[in-house]
């Protein structure tokens, strides 16, 4: 039985962007959308994902009913392209060690992000961990995009929510591991760092940075972006 639990979020934690964002930005570029409408609207919700005010839900919506327009044979031709151009270049040797070091000591991995599965799930393949709690995308029977949500957004504390619910599906509650790690980047994320053993503030914004200090927490930076 697995003694130890690790935790991660993607965005700025993992990888030095966000891949929610970016994946807008690669829609734009390609001429999926209208470059001038969708920008404005991406940089909204960044804007406010940045300064901690983001509703969630709102913004999941809005990505979603992006998503929808297209057939499901398109969208995963367009990652394919998104993983080779953007996500695969940004991947820093630092965060494969992380990750490399909690599988090689035979830890239950997790990555647990606010950006839908969609867009998540073949970046977590990269990493090689199976297990990813992401907003989940409501699908046809035919795996189609409707454009709605299914179930809550993994944000704030409904990550410490969703880790839970995932938890007892496992049968291994929280405090069943001697160690629990969670490596985050922002202050979103507070409400499930105060839950785990080990929180570590990791190429922590100016308001994790403050926190975890104040709160005794260790930082790391795994690559230089802020």
């Amino acid at each position: 039985m697995m003694k130890n639990l690790a935790l991660f979020d993607l965005d700025h934690t993992l990888l030095p962007l966000d891949s929610d964002y970016e994946w807008g930005q690669f829609l734009t570029r390609i001429g999926a959308v209208d470059p001038e409408e969708f920008a404005r609207k991406n940089e909204v919700f960044f804007g406010q994902y940045q300064a901690g005010t983001l509703n969630p839900v709102e913004y999941l919506e809005f990505a979603l009913g992006t998503l929808a327009r297209f057939s499901r044979r398109q969208l995963d031709a367009w990652h394919e392209q998104f993983m080779a151009e953007v996500i695969l270049p940004s991947i820093k040797p630092s965060a494969r060690e992380l990750v490399g070091r909690h599988r090689d000591s035979g830890d239950l991995i997790a990555i647990i992000t606010a950006t839908n599965r969609f867009v998540t799930e073949p970046i977590a393949r990269e990493f090689g961990v199976s297990h990813l709690l992401a907003p989940e995308p409501e699908l046809t029977p035919e795996r189609e995009i409707t454009g709605r949500l299914s179930g809550n957004p993994t944000f704030g504390s409904g990550k410490v929510t969703r880790l839970h619910e995932w938890l007892d599906e496992l049968g291994r509650p929280l405090g069943s591991f001697a160690q629990s790690h969670f490596y985050s980047d922002s202050q979103n994320d507070i409400p499930l760092l105060s839950v785990v053993t080990h929180p570590v503030a990791t190429n922590p914004n100016a308001r994790l940075e403050a926190h975890a200090r104040q709160a005794g927490w260790p930082l790391l930076k795994l690559f230089d972006e802020k």
